[in-house]
């Protein structure tokens, strides 16, 4: 492997799967922030935007969700340490030209290890929660675009997709 090329840090030199030691790494302030949408018929948007899904609230469902998630990342994912987030927010904002909701996720830790999964996590399983809520109304949802915005801080830096506001 050449310095250039990216080293899969999950692998040891036998190139078996294993979990990273940070106990040698700093502490430092880390954010990711991620995002997701579940488009869907105009009709299941109006539902969630009246209040009338029968399963309750949707937004604040999918918020409550998403940051639970995000806390127990460690569970779901092998090999992702288990972290004692400082911050989780999980925001819903209704898109008519979709038609459906973006979701995104912002986490932060003072931690040794970076928190993209965590973020990752969270929006995953509020844009799945959404769709547990309403697809009584509408089974042909669909969630797309899930994918990593930003990260700060760590050994690899500030990371921004291209195309990210």
């Amino acid at each position: 492997m050449s310095v250039d090329e990216p080293r899969l840090t999950h692998l040891d030199a036998s190139g078996a799967a294993n979990m990273v030691d940070v106990g040698d790494k700093p502490a430092t302030t880390r954010t990711a922030r991620a995002e997701g949408r579940v488009v869907m018929l105009p009709a299941t948007l109006a539902l969630i935007r009246e209040g009338d899904a029968k399963k309750g609230d949707v937004v604040g469902t999918a918020r409550l969700a998403g940051i639970m998630a995000a806390k127990r990342t460690h569970e779901l994912i092998p090999l992702c340490h288990p972290l004692l987030l400082t911050k989780v927010r999980v925001e819903c904002e209704i898109d008519d030209a979709l038609p459906g909701l973006r979701l995104t996720a912002e986490v932060r830790v003072q931690g040794p290890t970076g928190v993209e999964m965590e973020a990752l996590t969270a929006v995953s399983v509020a844009c799945l929660t959404v769709y547990d809520m309403v697809k009584a109304a509408d089974r042909g949802m669909r969630i797309e675009g899930i994918r990593l915005l930003a990260k700060d801080g760590g050994r690899s830096g500030a990371y921004r997709a291209e195309d990210a506001a």
